[in-house]
């Protein structure tokens, strides 16, 4: 692909209208330099203002003109859809996870590449304040080992979303897989699934909890542990330790602490606004971002974890 001359700002129509995109995406791209909204498509909801579309085939065939689509729908519906807006030319962004199997999302980026189309597989926890200055300081250092604690309330960031808990929904690994795009973007070396535990509520099919044992190719520990059932203050942190210090980051890669010091981070956008302005330079230089070892790591613990049932769990 090469760079090529599009409107300025782009016209962008959005696929999902639930909780992430009213809490995420609508304002970022409202406030947005890059892009206006000029339609939605939402089975369930509208968009005040906009035409709105039961389906991205209805948008495509009857809406308004579009250059791009940002796809906030369930990991499940997202490789249908985003077949749909590539084969009508659009280009793509894929709210996280990109795709319910690795297989999709691999199809996903050949389909693009063929079509001449930009696609964003999206990982929006990699654009947290201080995750860049992670990455920066640990460059170059020896890890000898990694803990993330990713523990969370599924009823208040989750409210009634029973699809997070069924086949294709990921369940705690939802959240999980922002430690994991984080940790996958700052370690210097690759990451790989030893051993785990997944618990699953016996009135559910996707993990409530789990326990991962990782490591790194150069033999360094890394754990990982889950769970959607923590009230009260809510841990997202990954602490590292090295050969020359230990750096954590705490509130989802927002915070950094270097041995114990926190670091004053620059200006923070936020993490969605940093992602639509990705977004258009990727449509704007003709490229693509796909990078899919987050949702590798997944499919691995599930492969290599042993299941364990737990008491019901009901919204």
């Amino acid at each position: 692909m090469t760079a090529i001359e599009l409107p300025d700002p782009l016209r962008l129509g959005i696929v999902g209208v639930g909780k992430i995109a009213r809490d995420q995406h609508l304002p970022s791209i409202a406030a947005s330099p890059d892009f206006v909204l000029a339609a939605a498509a939402s089975r369930h909801s509208a968009v005040e203002g906009l035409p709105g579309f039961d389906s991205i085939e209805a948008m495509l065939a009857d809406g308004p003109p579009i250059d791009a689509v940002s796809i906030c729908t369930p990991p499940g519906g997202r490789d249908r859809i985003a077949r749909a807006a590539i084969a009508a030319g659009k280009h793509v962004m894929i709210e996280k996870p990109p795709g319910a199997t690795i297989a999709e999302v691999a199809s996903l980026a050949r389909l693009a590449e063929a079509a001449g189309v930009s696609l964003f597989a999206s990982w929006h926890s990699r654009e947290a304040a201080s995750v860049d200055s992670a990455r920066a300081w640990l460059a170059g250092r020896t890890v000898t080992g990694a803990s993330i604690r990713w523990r969370e309330d599924i009823r208040v960031w989750h409210p009634g979303q029973d699809w997070i808990l069924g086949p294709g929904g990921f369940g705690v690994f939802d959240p999980g897989i922002n430690a994991l795009s984080i940790a996958t973007a700052i370690l210097p070396d690759d990451l790989m699934v030893e051993s785990g535990a997944i618990v699953v509520p016996e009135n559910r099919d996707s993990p409530i909890a789990a326990q991962i044992a990782m490591r790194l190719s150069t033999g360094a520990p890394v754990s990982l542990d889950l769970d959607f059932l923590q009230t009260g203050p809510q841990s997202w942190d990954i602490e590292v330790m090295t050969e020359t210090g230990a750096l954590k980051l705490t509130e989802g890669g927002k915070r950094i602490f270097i041995d114990g010091a926190e670091q004053v981070p620059g200006e923070d956008p936020g993490e969605y606004p940093r992602l639509y302005s990705h977004f258009a330079s990727l449509i704007r230089n003709g490229e693509s971002d796909i990078d899919l070892r987050p949702l590798q790591l997944v499919a691995d613990a599930f492969l290599v974890s042993r299941q364990y049932r737990t008491d019901a769990f009901d919204f």
